[in-house]
């Protein structure tokens, strides 16, 4: 997106992160990059900025998760034994098989196989359950003072009693001498430049692959064009999506929207022609894990669901920091898997004008938050103490709107979007088998939600909890800052642009949902039982359009009269 394209007014919205972060309709950034999240004056943009983050507090790094995959390993392995009706042996085998050979995942399986598959082997042949195996194999620690972390019922006799004996059966074992945590790759010379190259492409939101340099790829992962537009000439750092076009692209497409040449009838550029006045927008979008749509396929720890086939997107998956942007309500240019007729931001956006072919941007974070535009904040324990108070919330949305006041065109506009009650999260889960405990009936959501609490990595403690007390208080807590928003919408004024509130109500998308035929609970990814899904993004998107479309066209742009000759001339103009 190329400052030198867009003038005129922008609209910006600081919403939940559930409806995918912070969003911006405009028309060009400096070399096709979101720099510093600011756009240039004369950006025309809707900025979405996620708020629910106020109900999360920074606690560190969390010392849980290597227990966590433990845990779901062991399960998986102990439950693929009793699907097959075959040894654990087998079953790690099975699992291994099951794995690509891309990014040595295969090779690594059987290697860690190798090294702890016969401790595996004999305690799960003891009938111990993956939580004692864990926690044998030091994977799991419960320290002086610290409460036992357990997904499962714990064992009929004493933790204690069970332990120890889990304890003698490996004993002996000579992989106990090896490192369980803090062991780098990276440090191995040979891998140290493309780790290096890998954690900025991370960091920065850049692609890992990228000739000329212009911040767009050809590539699909690692940060290429899965997160923004694919670059249409990675040889050349003056074309990239968003950017201006040069001289009407009479001669070549600089910005990539599969528009370019002259019609040899009138001598007209296409460009020119078909895209001039027609108030194209992109759309930018910096979140979290929400707005990159983190997704975990219920398949890879579903024993009774796995075959070859249930990996064949792992590599990708993984590459892709495990979200599926390409998906995602913001910026999603697939047809979604889910089947359903919505349509992410983006894609409304082409089909209204298709000059804006190829103009996305998602620069979320696993784990960001989008309080401030600044910088992101780590998300972690959220007790209702440490949760971010009316009084902060407003100094910290009054800093970030001075900060928009001093960067967007005068004549721009700002939607405040409240936050959600995610209390629909306990009262429709809680009580549900997880994947994991579909099988045998052991495993609920609400035992999944107290495990990820005890570990330190749940992602929202406050409302994934039985403490119906801090429910509520999460929810109020939510309800006031909320009504901050309110405040700020009808007593503050700014001289690049108007202010507006709208409520956030997931309630809505709920209705809509059940009017199908739908429950709740498929709104929800099933293995995190946190992270609205694919269905619940585009439905989340498809409102939020509605509402601007009737409420604020203009933010939108204008309906290209022309997009029939444009498809007509250039087809899918290159497709994405």
């Amino acid at each position: 997106m190329d400052a030198s394209a867009a003038s005129g007014a922008a609209v910006s919205l600081l919403a939940s992160p559930h409806l995918t972060g912070l969003t911006s309709f405009c028309r060009a950034l400096p070399n096709g990059a979101l720099h510093a999240c600011s756009p240039p004056p004369s950006c025309k943009s809707l900025w979405k900025l996620g708020s629910t983050d106020a109900l999360q507090v920074n606690v560190g790094p969390a010392p849980g998760a290597e227990g966590s995959g433990c845990v779901l390993v062991v399960s998986v392995i102990k439950q693929l034994a009793q699907v097959h009706n075959s040894t654990v042996q087998a079953s790690m085998e099975r699992l291994c098989s099951y794995l690509p050979e891309k990014l040595f995942l295969k090779a690594t399986c059987y290697l860690v196989v190798r090294t702890f598959g016969p401790d595996i082997i004999k305690l799960l042949s003891a009938d111990m359950n993956a939580d004692v195996v864990c926690h044998t194999l030091e994977f799991c620690h419960q320290g002086p003072g610290q409460a036992l972390c357990h997904l499962y019922p714990l064992p009929k006799e004493a933790w204690k009693v069970t332990l120890e004996k889990a304890r003698q059966i490996v004993k002996k074992s000579p992989t106990l001498k090896h490192p369980r945590g803090g062991a780098d790759i990276c440090v191995l010379p040979f891998l140290a430049k493309i780790c290096q190259k890998i954690k900025r492409t991370i960091t920065n939101s850049v692609p890992f692959r990228d000739v000329d340099s212009d911040n767009y790829s050809v590539s699909p992962t690692l940060r290429g064009y899965h997160w923004r537009g694919r670059d249409c000439n990675d040889s050349d750092e003056m074309a990239y999506p968003g950017r201006r076009p040069d001289r009407w692209d009479e001669h070549r497409d600089s910005n990539c929207n599969g528009i370019w040449g002259v019609d040899p009838k009138d001598g007209i550029p296409y460009e020119k022609k078909f895209c001039e006045g027609s108030e194209p927008r992109g759309i930018v979008l910096l979140g979290d894990s929400a707005g990159a749509h983190f997704h975990i396929p219920p398949e890879w720890i579903t024993a009774s669901q796995m075959s070859l086939k249930s990996f064949f997107n792992l590599p990708t998956a993984l590459t892709d920091e495990l979200d599926w942007p390409q998906l995602s309500g913001a910026t999603g240019f697939l047809n979604a898997t889910s089947g359903i007729k919505e349509n992410s931001i983006y894609l409304h956006l082409r089909k209204r004008n298709r000059c804006n072919h190829r103009d996305y941007q998602n620069i979320s974070k696993n784990g960001a938050s989008s309080q401030n535009l600044e910088t992101f904040i780590e998300r972690g324990i959220d007790p209702v103490p440490k949760m971010t108070t009316p009084e902060q919330f407003y100094s910290k949305v009054m800093e970030t709107l001075k900060y928009l006041n001093a960067r967007l065109p005068k004549g721009s506009h700002v939607i405040l979007y409240g936050l959600p009650d995610g209390t629909f999260l306990w009262d429709h889960l809680h009580s549900r088998y997880h994947p994991l405990g579909q099988l045998n009936g052991d495993v609920t959501y609400g035992q999944l939600y107290a495990f990820l609490s005890c570990l330190q990595v749940s992602p929202c403690h406050g409302w994934m909890t039985a403490n119906e007390t801090l429910r509520t208080l999460t929810s109020q807590r939510a309800a006031q800052l909320s009504n901050t928003l309110k405040k700020i919408a009808t007593s503050q004024k700014f001289t690049s642009f108007r202010l507006y509130y709208v409520d956030f109500d997931f309630q809505e998308i709920i209705r809509k949902w059940q009017k199908r035929g739908g429950q709740p609970w498929q709104l929800l990814e099933p293995v995190d039982g946190f992270h609205p899904n694919e269905v619940a993004l585009l439905l989340l998107a498809d409102n939020l359009w509605d509402k601007v479309r009737l409420q604020w066209p203009q933010v939108l742009g204008k309906e290209n009269p022309f997009n029939a000759q444009i498809e007509q001339v250039f087809g899918d103009q290159g497709g994405h």
